[in-house]
């Protein structure tokens, strides 16, 4: 058995082991099984069943990350992104008024198009066009994105009374002290440099939680799954096409699954050291076809686009560096179908420290960003500021993309910019004039 994961994985060539290898899917199922609970809640919005989002939620959990790691041997994950989730049940259903069939239907349009882009070599050859000063940019502006998401979950921080955006959440409360206990615990087994330090913080967070009734122990451990008969291909086309703003939906959602992809990819890769020498990830067609495919089956099961998540970074951290963690994540979501009420007690103030020092973790690769040239800074820094105060990936990156050679022109150096920059910036325009707002 030890022979064939060798093969299947090549551990050996990655440096690593079955043993870190499944405790960083453990890392990252913990900081993404929120998914389960949250996605489904999202898109009742719109009118889903629950129930068979739900399942859907996990089937495609199961199917993207399962495929990544047999198909693409990275230690990423895929599950329904938040964001598009959020866009099609609150813009898309409620402001626009479309049906969530409808939604279902426009969701699988664009994920076929990102399909057809990632096997026709069009996503490869766009992403290996991106400067390699803005892939720095999209590694740090994912760890703050991790950060700020931790700092919010965990209640350090919060949304602000009038006048302030944000401010600093009630730390005289449980729920903030546990919060700062476990990243005081996650940053001293780090300290002393214990394996599966944020692993063993976020369990030790849990449990201290539960005498202070903020771990929510389940009324039961076992449940059915809920059909997911109600949502499979439920699609109404004929909604979609007799509208004259179905267009400018399926650009952003089109834009959005492209270009979360591409920054969680080139984030996680770097944080795992991936890249080449070029800021490239190689052999990047293979987790591309990978995220497309997996969105095409969201769609069909009934939720919204997949994609590779960022809490990826979690178990990046504690070492996964092979497929054989993606396995591992895929495994504990198939559990999850029967378990889930268990595995959704870990409270957001045992995985918020975690996706905080993931975060922190991921902010060295500013270091390599050329602070003495404005044109490379400037769009650099907009990619990683406009991803946390837009609470939006693909807009701090589309953001970046057209600054870039808006700046390069500016100051006479149009020819650095490539013709795959170039089309990108084309894209970035046309999405900020036609996204609904």
């Amino acid at each position: 058995m030890r022979k064939l994961i060798e093969k299947l994985f090549n551990l050996q060539g990655h440096n690593t082991t079955v043993a870190r290898e499944l405790r960083a899917g453990l890392v990252t199922f913990l900081t993404m099984a929120y998914i389960i609970i949250v996605n489904p809640a999202i898109l009742s919005v719109a009118g889903v069943p629950k129930g068979a989002a739900t399942t859907a939620t996990i089937l495609t959990a199961v199917f993207g990350t399962l495929l990544m790691g047999i198909v693409a041997n990275r230690p990423f994950a895929i599950a329904p992104l938040m964001g598009e989730n959020a866009f099609i049940a609150y813009t898309v259903c409620k402001v626009m008024g479309y049906s969530w069939q409808a939604a279902l239907a426009m969701v699988l349009l664009s994920s076929v198009a990102v399909t057809i882009l990632s096997v026709s070599g069009a996503r490869k050859f766009l992403i290996e066009a991106i400067p390699l000063n803005l892939k720095y940019a999209l590694a740090v502006g994912i760890g703050l994105f991790l950060t700020f998401i931790g700092f919010n979950v965990s209640g350090i921080v919060k949304v602000g009374d009038a006048g302030t955006p944000l401010q600093l959440g009630r730390v005289d409360t449980l729920e903030v002290l546990l919060s700062i206990v476990g990243f005081l615990v996650m940053v001293a087994l780090l300290l002393w440099r214990v394996p599966g330090s944020l692993l063993l913080g976020i369990i030790f967070t849990t449990i201290i939680g539960i005498p202070l009734k903020i771990t929510k122990l389940p009324e039961q451990v076992i449940s059915l799954p809920p059909s997911v008969a109600p949502t499979l291909f439920k699609f109404d086309f004929s909604e979609v096409f007799s509208s004259v703003g179905f267009f400018p939906i399926f650009l952003s959602l089109f834009l959005m699954d492209f270009l979360d992809m591409m920054g969680s990819l080139i984030g996680c890769s770097s944080l795992a050291g991936f890249l080449d020498e070029k800021g490239n990830l190689p052999d990047v067609a293979k987790p591309l076809f990978v995220d497309s495919v997996s969105s095409v089956f969201a769609a069909c099961v009934g939720t919204t686009t997949s994609g590779t998540y960022i809490e990826s970074a979690s178990g990046i951290e504690e070492g996964g560096r092979t497929g054989l963690t993606s396995v591992c994540v895929a495994f504990l979501f198939i559990l999850s179908l029967f378990f889930a009420p268990f595995f959704t007690i870990v409270p957001p103030q045992a995985y918020g420290p975690a996706l905080i020092l993931v975060g922190i973790f991921m902010l060295r690769e500013i270091t390599k960003i050329n602070f003495n040239d404005y044109t490379e800074l400037i769009p650099a820094f907009a990619v990683i500021s406009l991803m946390t105060f837009t609470y939006n990936i693909g807009i701090g990156l589309i953001i970046g993309f057209v600054l870039y050679p808006i700046l390069k022109f500016l100051s006479n150096r149009a020819e650095e910019v490539s013709i795959g920059m170039w089309i990108l910036f084309a894209l970035g325009v046309l999405f900020f004039l036609l996204y609904p707002h």
